[in-house]
């Protein structure tokens, strides 16, 4: 079995790479070329071969832009994901050597999703002048700060790390909206939002996999040695670092005039100021205000998959010896989930616009309803809370269920998040930095929220408070793709009763 593992495990990069190839060549079999209605040639000149390649070229280069993006964050969420998913496990081992250290792993992800929320308000602000490249570099290097901030535990600076990297994750996450939306039109925003997610969520694969046999030899005891975690600490800097440097090689994406139009960003002509406004306007919209559930929902959900429920797993007394290195495992099938649901939606972009993102979002909903049902029945109440040798309705648990879980988790996280990007560049194509900032405003500040009371409450409450808003984000998102398709339904309605006013309309 364990042979089996590893050798699934060594497949992973192989099939990262070929989720980028599928992706590539979706690409230029089914995108829609633009055609020459715009450009100048002459007349002896076959205007679909001149077409033709116009369109590979600049398609292929804003698509190596999305791949280089996502490559880049892979390897710095490698590093933090990872970090997010064994802090309060590593936390706890870190104060039973020393006991002047008091730090909460649940605290300092509530300090970092807290600052983020707030930061969001002038993160587009910052992006305005720093532009998406610069603001990026900026954020990964705080994000790197961070992961090599454990090397050296003190309460103080872990607390204060937090705060700071709640700074640079809003100006990195509004920059890689803004960016995104940049390299995408019309017909590719769904397709490359889809690739950046399977891509960065594979990071779930590569830091899980190294704590899961890093923490190997940990079987008998509660307790990480402090030579692991060091070792763990400084690989997951080195990765991060080597993100940093891959971010260095991001191009400034070019434009096209073409008849499938650039999604066309505009950060705020007059700075700062100017964004802040436009902000506060976006966030009253109808739009926004239904989708801010659709936001808050992805926060709690956030904070639940990405460090409460590996550590109720790991603290589950009655799994046995193999508790904590299911703390790893656990990462890796959430990864799985992330990465298979990001690709396939990602290469099925297309058809997403074209029948609704809807019956997605509705999948999601089904998946976590499923997960959370199941881990009702599986884990232990008061799991969330400490090590506990308490059973739920399943004795003893079930290791596959709670590993099924996982996957459940990642993959209708997934669902929800690529269609949160797509539905956000489809109707606010002009105000993408803001937009995006308003939504990570939102998820992180539920983010901040439930990593609070996840050390508060027990783990049936937490579920009951995610079963909730799971029904309501996922209702109100129906009702803006709803809403959203009425619309395009109107407006070819209109344009087919009289193309004669249309083309009027279009030559003025």
């Amino acid at each position: 079995m364990r042979f089996n593992f590893k050798r699934l495990v060594l497949r992973v990069p192989k099939f990262v790479l070929s989720i980028a190839s599928k992706a590539r060549e979706f690409q230029f079999r089914y995108t829609r070329l633009p055609t020459t209605e715009h450009i100048s040639v002459p007349l002896k000149t076959n205007p679909d071969c001149v077409d033709m390649a116009f369109g590979c070229c600049s398609m292929d280069i804003q698509f190596q832009n999305v791949l280089l993006l996502s490559f880049s964050f892979m390897l710095v969420f490698t590093s933090f994901q990872t970090m997010g998913n064994i802090e309060q496990t590593v936390l706890r081992s870190i104060n039973m050597d020393e006991p002047s250290f008091t730090g909460n792993g649940y605290i300092s992800l509530s300090i970092i999703y807290g600052v983020f929320s707030i930061s969001n308000w002038v993160a587009p602000s910052i992006v305005a002048v720093l532009k998406e490249k610069k603001s990026m570099l900026a954020g990964a290097v705080l994000y790197t700060a961070f992961i090599a901030s454990f090397l050296y535990p003190k309460t103080w600076l872990l607390y204060l790390m937090s705060a700071v990297l709640g700074i640079g994750a809003a100006v990195i996450w509004t920059a890689q909206g803004s960016y995104l939306a940049i390299c995408s039109d019309e017909t590719t925003m769904s397709r490359n939002s889809g690739v950046f997610w399977a891509i960065l969520q594979s990071s779930m694969f590569f830091g899980n996999t190294f704590v899961f046999f890093a923490f190997d030899t940990k079987d008998e005891s509660a307790k990480i040695e402090e030579s692991t975690r060091i070792l763990v600490f400084s690989v997951l800097t080195g990765v991060a670092i080597i993100g940093v440097i891959c971010m260095l090689f991001l191009r400034t994406p070019g434009r096209v005039d073409r008849t499938v139009p650039m999604l066309d960003i505009q950060l705020p002509e007059h700075g700062a100021v100017a964004a802040f406004k436009k902000s506060l306007k976006l966030f009253t919209k109808k739009e926004m205000v239904l989708l801010s559930f659709t936001f808050f929902y992805t926060g709690i959900e956030l904070s639940f998959f990405s460090g409460v429920y590996s550590t109720s797993v790991g603290s589950t007394e009655a799994l046995g010896t193999i508790a904590k290195r299911l703390v790893g495992l656990s990462g890796i099938l959430v990864g799985a989930g992330e990465v298979i649901g990001g690709a396939l939606f990602g290469l099925l972009g297309a058809r997403t616009v074209k029948n609704g993102r809807d019956p997605i979002v509705l999948l999601g909903f089904l998946c976590h309803t499923v997960a959370f049902y199941m881990i009702f029945i599986n884990l232990p109440d008061a799991s969330p809370l400490g090590s506990t040798g308490g059973l739920s309705y399943i004795k003893p648990p079930s290791a596959v269920i709670a590993m099924i879980c996982s996957f459940l988790l990642g993959f209708g996280d997934a669902c929800y998040n690529t269609q949160i990007y797509s539905i956000l560049g489809g109707l606010f194509p002009d105000d993408s930095a803001p937009v995006f900032a308003l939504f990570k405003f939102t998820q992180s500040a539920a983010a901040a929220a439930s990593f609070y009371y996840s050390s508060l409450l027990t783990l049936r409450i937490q579920l009951g408070i995610l079963q909730i808003f799971c029904f309501i984000g996922s209702f109100t998102f129906f009702l803006v793709e709803w809403a959203s398709v009425q619309k395009k339904i109107a407006a070819t309605s209109c344009a087919e009763e009289d193309p004669d006013d249309e083309y009027r309309i279009d030559k003025s």
